[in-house]
């Protein structure tokens, strides 16, 4: 199968009064085409900024992205309008990131019309994508405010699906949803892709969502890549400290086989102007004075697992 996205020592950084804030900070990663990358780690670890920063939404402040093959790293107003139609973005809040002011029919058919698609056709469009996603043709006219969160979030989704992209990036998609409609996403989305041959970042705080809907994780910790493994891998034996004590999180229903929790201690390093060594060390009770003064590469332990510790032999 081959490489739809590749990303090589991306950085974002972002200037204030303070100095430069590294919220992503050389990050590597592919996707294969129809696979799904989930993105994991705590709140202002920089996971929605480094979706927004492979998509555009934000520009690179350093680094390469390749989409089909082409570096996209720098594109020009043109072939940016093009990969609009081939990568979309699916936003966390299903509410704020829908046009009050326009009904659901609206909604849908903009990006049609913005690319030059005729009134009549696009709402046929729109109503076929609407099939596809589950909002009934009787919300045409109805706008976000009258709607709950699980139909706004369709929504949301068939707008990103209408201009039939190959990549789209998922910002928390049901972390604002209850359980029962997260469960109700969470199969309309992998329905889509298997139907669509769609590509996916998924980002999450949420490790059970993760596992169920991820190819391979990737684990990030203030703009750094810390772990990087196939799902079943990762979370069978996961190497890196902090993946961890994330994992240790995860509430387990099996009652014969109770998880110990790992509480992490410690300051937590700042992302701006940041000092040389691990960001995790001041948080990590194996790190050495190696990890205080030397920012650990990201290496391959054996099959495609990476992981960015120096002290991995005395990690248990």
């Amino acid at each position: 199968m081959s490489t739809l996205v590749e990303v090589k020592n991306l950085k974002k950084y972002f200037t204030t009064p303070r100095g430069l804030l590294h919220a992503v900070d050389d990050i590597s990663f592919s996707i294969e085409e129809g696979k799904t990358l989930g993105v994991v780690g705590e709140s202002g670890c920089g996971k929605s900024t480094l979706g927004r920063t492979v998509i555009h939404l934000l520009e690179p402040t350093d680094g390469q992205i390749f989409f089909e093959g082409e570096d996209i790293s720098k594109p020009s107003k043109q072939k940016l309008r093009e990969l609009r139609k081939k990568m979309q973005f699916i936003f966390q809040d299903p509410y704020s990131s829908l046009n009050a002011r326009m009904n659901t029919m609206e909604i849908i058919m903009e990006p049609l019309l913005i690319n030059g698609m005729k009134k009549d056709k696009a709402q046929e469009a729109a109503r076929n994508i609407m099939d596809v996603v589950g909002v009934a043709r009787r919300l045409e006219g109805v706008y976000p405010h009258e709607l709950d969160g699980g139909r706004r979030q369709r929504i949301g989704i068939a707008r990103s699906l209408v201009l039939n992209p190959k990549f789209i990036i998922c910002d928390e998609p049901v972390s604002a949803l209850d359980v029962s409609i997260q469960a109700q996403i969470l199969n309309l989305m992998q329905d889509l892709q298997e139907q669509m041959n769609l590509t996916y970042i998924f980002i999450t705080h949420d490790l059970s969502v993760v596992k169920y809907i991820s190819d391979n994780i990737l684990v990030m910790y203030l703009g750094n890549m810390v772990e990087f493994a196939n799902t079943k891998e990762l979370f069978r034996n996961p190497l890196h400290p902090y993946t961890k004590a994330l994992l240790s999180a995860v509430p387990t229903v099996d009652i014969d086989a109770p998880r110990k929790r790992i509480l992490l201690e410690g300051e937590i390093f700042s992302p701006i102007n940041p000092k040389p060594g691990c960001r995790f060390a001041s948080r990590c009770r194996f790190a050495s004075e190696k990890c205080r003064s030397e920012q650990p590469a990201a290496k391959d332990v054996g099959g495609g697992h990476f992981v960015a510790c120096h002290n991995l032999e005395n990690v248990k």
